[in-house]
């Protein structure tokens, strides 16, 4: 997997038991989101630092630092999209990254920290399909609001984000795990959740379902039918 090293703002490649500790951010994606290109060729004299979505990327590397990490990895520029063979992989390893890091910034680009903890349900964090396995798989992970203020963790708003989810609050808190639940339960879950494009309503669906697949986008629905 590729990781940023929070100090240099470099891409690192790491496979296996070789993969140092690193932070993870969760968030919905937006305009000017900077790409795995973009990073790769990143210097004081490119626009990429003007794009708005850098401002995530050097805020989680800062978090990370501050956390006392090297490596921080955001989807946006940590798979290269233009290998079908590697974001292919990228989705399949998508839960495990999430599940294995140190910890997880859930970033609420459209939340304000001077609103009310139950204004919260009202963030399009909740309505995205990527960020349910998100907010699962890591068992830490923090809210900041837009302007980077900590909101909390998901134990101290476990019963809010249980009123907002439906995720029962014990597998929130880590006290029980995914298979635990039916798949039918595990759907649910998913439920009122959208995805910009139609396959990902399967694809992102596959790490709660301890499934592999090959991704074929543009069979639409079809992808559905498959998982």
């Amino acid at each position: 997997m590729w990781l940023i090293n929070v100090h240099t703002l470099e891409l690192e490649y790491f496979m296996g038991q070789n993969t140092p500790p690193y932070a993870i951010l969760s968030h919905t994606w937006e305009d000017e989101e900077v790409t795995y290109q973009d990073m790769r060729q990143l210097t004081p004299d490119t626009g990429t630092r003007n794009k708005q979505g850098f401002a995530k990327i050097r805020e989680t590397c800062r978090l990370a630092a501050s956390d006392g990490l090297r490596y921080a990895w955001v989807d946006t520029c940590c798979i290269d999209k233009s290998s079908s063979a590697e974001l292919t992989e990228a989705i399949n390893s998508m839960y495990r990254w999430y599940e294995d890091a140190a910890v997880c910034y859930a970033y609420l680009s459209d939340f304000d920290d001077s609103a009310d903890e139950t204004a919260l349900a009202a963030s399009r964090w909740f309505t995205r399909g990527w960020t349910l396995q998100e907010l699962i798989a890591p068992e830490n992970v923090t809210f900041w609001s837009r302007n980077w203020v900590k909101l909390g963790d998901k134990w101290d708003l476990n019963d809010c984000l249980h009123t907002i989810t439906n995720i029962p609050a014990r597998l929130l808190r880590g006290t029980s795990i995914v298979s635990d639940y039916s798949i039918a339960c595990r759907m649910s879950w998913a439920a009122r959740r959208e995805t910009t494009r139609v396959e990902d309503t399967a694809y992102c669906l596959l790490g709660l379902f301890n499934i592999n697949m090959s991704l074929l986008y543009g069979e639409g629905s079809n992808a559905f039918y498959r998982l």
